[in-house]
């Protein structure tokens, strides 16, 4: 039977912030906080409990019992969670055929109120609120729960400056459990449904932060339920003209939290939580964040494993005894993780002494450490794959195999008055960021590389400064060089390091450093457009000629020089050390 009509003066129809005297059953209503299309937050007296109490209730009664009796036990289930970052819920109830949740009046301000005054918070704090926020929200959507009306009125901002979010009143279909609560017999419709929800939640969350950093909401649409059914179609992007500058990591992360194309979303509420904590972080003094987890994970599990076959080529190598240094040289850098290594080891305090600027070729390693000394180098080294489990060992496979076909085009293209392995150990070191993510955070390096590198038919890809921006908060680059100088490069490798950016145009070289870190970075994007998504689509000739175009002045480049130097490197690329089952997975990956 339907449900009778709602009274006339309904408890949301009086603008946010109005203070009235009127009563909901028991309950004595002192202030509407805050409202949407969907749901309303009061300030109310509850003369029972001889306390004030925050009052959530959806806009509209529901429809008829069924729909009540939805809506109450979505509200149960939510009011079961209890996290620091949830306000609880201490009561689940009807009055006057309104359903509500009501909850302790903690001290505090919602984030409308803090808005309507004027105080902006700064992209740090802003930040901050919604990693708290998606702490309480990650903890809902594990739950099998959703919020359903993520807003600047249902989040509190507590006397300490933390942020609490408060429970949402559209729950009647956010649960994927049935009516008797069985988590044993999941509805598979319910369960879509719960992560249709959860997915809009995250959206929500993104509305949320662009509020933050823009100062006014997005679309110029105040109601977030309405704004969340524009943004499958229409474009969100922070504007350049915010009222304080937004760094440009942050600014990937927020356009990547209302991006409109599904596949390049957040893919729940800790993905987020993680880039905006990483982000946050990495501005610390002093450092912190995926920096200070990849630090102590060099610790804890070395810096890359071994390719196959170490035992064979340390032994290969010390049976060169009486053979020229450049072949022991030649056989150690075909494994990335025992090159790196043997660079840090004589790159450390005790060694640079001995060489002005660092040492910066595998040549000069061996000879300060002798043959003999690169047996206890090998064995610091993990086996392959070292810690990552099938799927993560064959995408760090595919990375290192472009990486090393970027280092053999280095080489190629080095001119004969230069060192041809200092440009081969750059290029290499041009992909350590990515190598580096790849082994200790194999779940983020997948989403970037899909950010970077999306299937045919689908959005445009970002660049891969925005992609890890967006995923993990920091920069690849900003990652490797920490790395490297932990492992004591000195500055002119460091600038070496840093690859030509993909917006700004290729300067003639001032120095033989800067011709290095040309030679490294047309190697490193050659290598990249052979693997691309784009080449296949265009032809990898087309892609190289784009490449060599754009290097072709500053490196001297001549007609067909760059192809020639990638079949070659293919070429010595598969005749090397890696194993072919190894090498046939690489190839399959890309």
């Amino acid at each position: 039977m339907p449900m009778s009509a709602a009274p006339i003066t309904t408890p949301g129809a009086l603008p946010a912030g109005s203070s009235v005297s009127r009563r909901l059953g028991r309950f004595e209503l002192k202030q509407l906080l805050g409202k949407s299309s969907r749901t309303m937050l009061w300030l109310a007296h509850d003369p029972a409990a001889g306390a004030d109490r925050y009052l959530t209730l959806p806009r509209q009664q529901p429809v008829d019992a069924a729909a009540l009796e939805a809506w109450l036990r979505g509200a149960r289930h939510a009011a079961r969670l209890n996290h620091p970052q949830l306000l609880p819920v201490t009561e689940v109830g009807v009055e006057e055929r309104w359903p509500f949740l009501a909850g302790p009046a903690v001290p505090g301000l919602t984030l409308d109120v803090h808005l309507a005054r004027g105080e902006l918070p700064s992209p740090a704090q802003a930040a901050q609120w919604l990693c708290d926020v998606l702490q309480g929200l990650a903890f809902v959507h594990e739950a099998g729960l959703a919020h359903g009306d993520v807003g600047g009125y249902s989040v509190l901002i507590d006397p300490q400056g933390h942020a609490l979010l408060l429970p949402g009143a559209d729950v009647s279909a956010s649960s994927s459990l049935p009516a008797g609560g069985s988590a044993l017999a999941v509805d598979p419709g319910a369960l879509r449904s719960q992560r249709d929800a959860g997915a809009r939640d995250l959206q929500a969350c993104g509305l949320l932060l662009h509020r933050l950093l823009a100062g006014q909401p997005a679309l110029d649409e105040a109601d977030p339920p309405t704004a969340l059914l524009r943004l499958d179609r229409e474009i969100v992007r922070l504007g350049w003209t915010t009222p304080q500058p937004v760094p440009d990591a942050l600014r990937a992360i927020a356009n990547r939290a209302t991006e409109r194309e599904p596949q390049r979303r957040y893919l729940g509420a800790r993905s987020l939580q993680r880039a905006l904590q990483g982000w946050l972080e990495a501005q610390a003094d002093g450092g912190g964040g995926v920096l200070a987890l990849l630090l102590d994970r060099l610790h804890s599990v070395g810096h890359l494993p071994a390719l196959p076959g170490l035992l064979a080529r340390v032994s290969a190598v010390a049976a060169m005894e009486q053979q020229r240094i450049d072949e022991m040289a030649e056989l150690i850098i075909q494994d990335p993780a025992l090159a790196f290594e043997l660079l840090r080891q004589v790159n450390a305090a005790q060694f640079a002494a001995h060489a002005a600027g660092g040492v910066t070729t595998v040549r000069r390693a061996v000879q300060l450490l002798g043959v003999q000394g690169l047996r206890p180098v090998a064995s610091g080294l993990r086996p392959w794959p070292g810690a990552l489990a099938q799927a993560g060992a064959d995408a760090l496979a595919a990375s290192l195999r472009e990486a090393r076909l970027a280092a053999h085009i280095a080489r190629t293209l080095c001119p004969a008055d230069m060192d041809g392995e200092e440009a081969f150990l750059l290029a290499l070191l041009q992909h350590l960021g990515t190598l580096l993510v790849r082994y200790h955070f194999p779940e983020e390096a997948e989403q970037i590389h899909r950010l970077v590198d999306p299937e045919p038919g689908g959005p445009r890809g970002m660049t891969e400064a925005a992609a890890a921006c967006a995923v993990i908060g920091v920069e690849l680059e900003t990652l490797a060089l920490a790395v490297a100088r932990h492992w004591g490069f000195d500055e002119a490798v460091l600038h070496a390091m840093r690859r030509v950016s993909l917006d700004a145009p290729v300067r003639t070289p001032d120095h033989r450093g800067d011709t290095l870190r040309l030679l490294a970075s047309v190697a490193v994007e050659a290598a990249a457009a052979t693997a691309s998504q784009e080449s296949r689509a265009v032809g990898t000739a087309a892609a190289l000629a784009r490449v060599s175009q754009r290097y072709a002045r500053a490196l001297v480049l001549g007609q067909g020089e760059l192809s020639n130097a990638v079949q070659q490197a293919q070429r010595a690329v598969d005749a090397a050390l890696l194993p072919r089952a190894c090498a046939t997975r690489a190839c399959a990956l890309r």
